[in-house]
């Protein structure tokens, strides 16, 4: 998928492209983990579907759930929370790194053939 070592630096063309492709990517699985905690706030923990919209994207973007107080009322609800946050966690480190990649592979590349570059001199 990326150049090795020994390979020229990608053109530009080719890395916005990657850089597409991974957002779009990180996009897909941000509206998969979305669609996951909206499904178990609504059955689970049965909220309304605002509300488990809200709390699952809450939870998503760190700030915490919303109502709280719904996880008290039953164990289920509170399991739910529990593992829903720790995925969350798992996720968003996955998502950023997908994202991030193209990026960090080039400015890690790009110092690498320059430093080829200073050897073969």
């Amino acid at each position: 998928m990326y150049e090795n070592k020994h390979q020229k630096l990608a053109p530009k063309k080719v890395f916005y492209q990657r850089i597409r492709n991974n957002v779009f990517l990180g996009l897909l699985i941000i509206s998969f983990v979305l669609f996951i905690g909206i499904i178990g706030y609504k059955y689970i923990v049965e909220l309304s579907w605002g509300q488990s919209l809200l709390n699952a994207s809450m939870i998503l973007s760190g700030m915490g759930p919303v109502f709280p107080e719904h996880f008290i009322l039953s164990r289920s609800a509170t399991i739910f929370a529990s593992l829903y946050a720790l995925f969350i966690g798992i996720a968003f480190l996955s998502i950023f790194s997908i994202i991030i990649a193209p990026v960090a592979h080039r400015f890690l590349h790009s110092i690498h053939l320059e430093a080829n570059a200073e050897d073969n001199k």
